[in-house]
């Protein structure tokens, strides 16, 4: 499981009384981009949510780099390299861009090198920068992701989440965002791409799993998939 960067393993998760995970299994190679992908409600923020703590699974288990994490409270995934761009962006809006980067920096564990400062994110997002005194919650939502990924940077991760960083944004900002995506690939981080924009997947995964009513539908290498022919509109409703 070394070359794994996270796997998770027969996760069976409920909501209550409502079984939302059915057995759901998929691997992160190290260095790798896994695009998962399904309609609303088919289980991929709960997956997500499983893998960083939030929801402890009823059955299965998770691993970050050969280390079981099944159980543990969120802040000890964290501090394992395992960071979240959550689902509606969820940044601290009454404080400052600068405060928002700076109360999520954590050194890295295990001597690795500090690849994410203050410096570094500004770099990558110029637009931070600029408005580097600003409240967050006067950005635009453009920017907002731009400060929940560069949040979700400053922790240092070796495993990134990424959940819908689309949603809600103009085109010309998505393709800012997956340029993003790409160039945190080409840099060696292993990410989780969630998305209902299979397009956008497809364009920048390596490999892809499609849930179903929180089944594993598909899985395979993105490349593959597109070769077989895949009809996405029996999976995801695309016409």
């Amino acid at each position: 499981m070394a070359s794994e960067a996270l796997v998770l393993e027969a996760i069976d998760a409920f909501y209550g009384d409502s079984h939302v995970l059915h057995g759901v299994s998929l691997r992160l190679r190290e260095g790798r981009l896994l695009g998962l992908l399904g309609r609303n409600g088919a289980g991929k923020s709960t997956s997500m949510n499983v893998t960083v703590g939030l929801l402890p699974p009823r059955r299965g288990a998770v691993h970050v780099f050969g280390r079981t994490v099944t159980g543990r409270a969120p802040e000890a995934i964290a501090a394992l390299g395992v960071a979240l761009v959550p689902q509606g962006r969820r940044i601290f809006k009454s404080l400052t861009v600068r405060e928002n980067l700076v109360v999520a920096w954590r050194k890295p564990r295990g001597g690795l090198p500090m690849l994410w400062t203050l410096d570094t994110v500004y770099a990558l997002f110029p637009r931070l920068r600029e408005r580097h005194q600003q409240v967050a919650g006067s950005l635009s939502g453009g920017e907002q992701q731009m400060l929940a990924i560069g949040r979700a940077l400053m922790s240092n991760p070796r495993v990134l989440l990424m959940d819908e960083p689309s949603e809600g944004l103009a085109p010309q900002i998505v393709a800012e965002v997956m340029s993003t995506v790409r160039h945190l690939k080409e840099q060696g981080l292993s990410i989780v791409l969630v998305e209902q924009n299979a397009k956008l997947v497809f364009d920048v995964a390596d490999d892809i799993v499609i849930l179903n009513s929180g089944h594993v539908a598909v899985e395979g290498p993105a490349i593959e998939l597109t070769r077989s022919g895949l009809d996405l509109r029996q999976h995801l409703g695309i016409y």
